[in-house]
């Protein structure tokens, strides 16, 4: 089996022994279902989109880490795993063998865990090849599970919503005090992001928030990690066999409902100076954070239109060619934070997003996204998202934000975040 490069340092790390074994493509073709009931909604993990992608339970090793140095203690916990891994794998392919599902931290500062888990079973689909991998502490390689569709899950009971430190008001008037400092010259742009809580009268099956989010957003990535569960449109990076992509989203309009008027809108949205300005910014901070990483690059000269079911955004996939050492852990830490989730110039967006947010954004707007032994990995920005409350699976944290650039309407950006609020509310069951 392929591994990483050696690992840089002494890291207590797990000796994992499995297998991955060929699946026949019909056992995979919904990844969702295969998810058994768990009254931990941390135990179960995704990664999914249009039917490929991957999808674990259970947990064989993990690791947690905090601070500036979160990136790199994830980084050489799993060059230690990937080194000492016994592993038979029969198909080879990015995210076979072991696989390392993480989810980071926005900030250095944030008062939650960042982590890295590794499923005891991982089932995977990728267009025609179909794998499960089988991972253990014992000495023994574990037999392959017979994998069936599991009960459906239940939907959630008596949801109800409260604001987060900002109701709209107080998100209208932080906008309002961000385009002031913008217009003094303090800074270009800044994103700013708000929360709702929510409390349910029963525990609220992740397995119901994936499946409803998987069928509403097809072209998202349905993701759950240790508790974080979303639908994201933002591909931060990806790394296969030596390719870098990318894919970068700001500038974004609500839709209408109504196809012909949602192409006036995109076409307003693809003129539109203050968005136009707003997603510049965001694609010249990742083409500067991968040229350290490859030898060359792609970045083309205007966006397209993504469409979404709520929303539509501007979109840029910029393209390069990995140094060979280089994993997609290392990509994803020297792209974060991106000028699309915090603002530009970093440091100084990112300290008035602390002040004026009035929250612990924990993993939000960071990293998610999973590592295979070779470093081969999707990671993307941890949107559209909500996070359990780790005592009672009854209560989540919802997240949302919009970027701030001269040009931004306090209004307009609180029902942007309104409408950025909408796809975990309708997996929850609003109409």
């Amino acid at each position: 089996m392929t591994s990483l490069p050696a690992p840089p340092s002494d890291v207590a790390a797990p000796l994992l022994v499995g297998r991955t074994t060929r699946l026949d493509p019909a056992t995979a073709t919904a990844l969702l279902d295969l998810l058994p009931h768990v009254a931990d909604p941390a135990a179960l993990t995704s990664w999914v989109r249009g039917g490929n992608g991957l999808v674990g339970w259970g947990r064989v090793a993990e690791h947690r880490s905090h601070g500036d140095e979160r990136f790199a203690d994830a980084q050489a916990w799993w060059h230690e795993v990937a080194a000492s891994a016994v592993v038979r794998d029969d198909v080879e392919v990015s995210g076979t063998g072991p696989v390392a599902f993480g989810s980071l931290t926005f900030s250095a500062d944030s008062a939650h865990d960042s982590v890295l888990l590794v499923p005891e079973v991982i089932v995977g689909r990728r267009g025609e090849d179909a794998w499960v991998t089988t991972l253990t502490l014992a000495p023994n390689v574990p037999g392959t599970p017979v994998l069936t569709s599991q009960e459906p899950p239940q939907a959630p009971l008596g949801v109800a919503y409260t604001d987060g430190p900002l109701d709209a008001p107080g998100y209208a008037a932080a906008v309002a005090e961000a385009v002031a400092r913008i217009g003094a010259g303090d800074l270009d742009k800044v994103v700013l992001a708000r929360s709702l809580e929510v409390l349910a009268d029963a525990p609220i099956d992740v397995r119901w928030l994936l499946q409803r989010l998987a069928q509403r957003y097809d072209n998202t990535w349905a993701f759950a990690v240790d508790g974080l569960v979303g639908a994201t449109p933002e591909m931060l990076v990806r790394l296969e066999r030596g390719l870098v992509t990318s894919r970068v989203l700001a500038g974004t309009i609500q839709r209408s409902g109504h196809d012909e008027k949602d192409l006036a809108l995109a076409a307003s949205l693809a003129r539109s100076s203050k968005d136009l300005e707003e997603h510049e910014y965001a694609v010249r901070s990742v083409a500067d954070a991968l040229a350290a990483h490859t030898s060359s690059m792609n970045v083309p000269e205007s966006p397209f239109v993504l469409h979404l079911s709520n929303v539509m955004h501007l979109a840029t996939d910029v393209t390069a060619v990995a140094r060979p050492e280089v994993t997609s852990l290392d990509l994803a830490a020297s792209l974060h934070p991106s000028a699309a989730v915090c603002g530009t110039p970093t440091a100084t967006a990112g300290v008035m997003l602390a002040e004026l947010e009035q929250m612990d954004r924990g993993r939000y707007a960071g990293p998610v996204g999973w590592m295979d032994t070779r470093g081969d990995g999707d990671w993307g920005i941890a949107l559209r998202c909500g996070a359990y409350d780790a005592a009672d699976p009854s209560r989540m944290t919802l997240y949302a934000g919009c970027g701030i650039v001269a040009g931004s309407d306090p209004a307009s950006e609180v029902a942007e975040s309104v409408a950025k609020f909408l796809p975990m509310r309708e997996a929850l069951g609003a109409r």
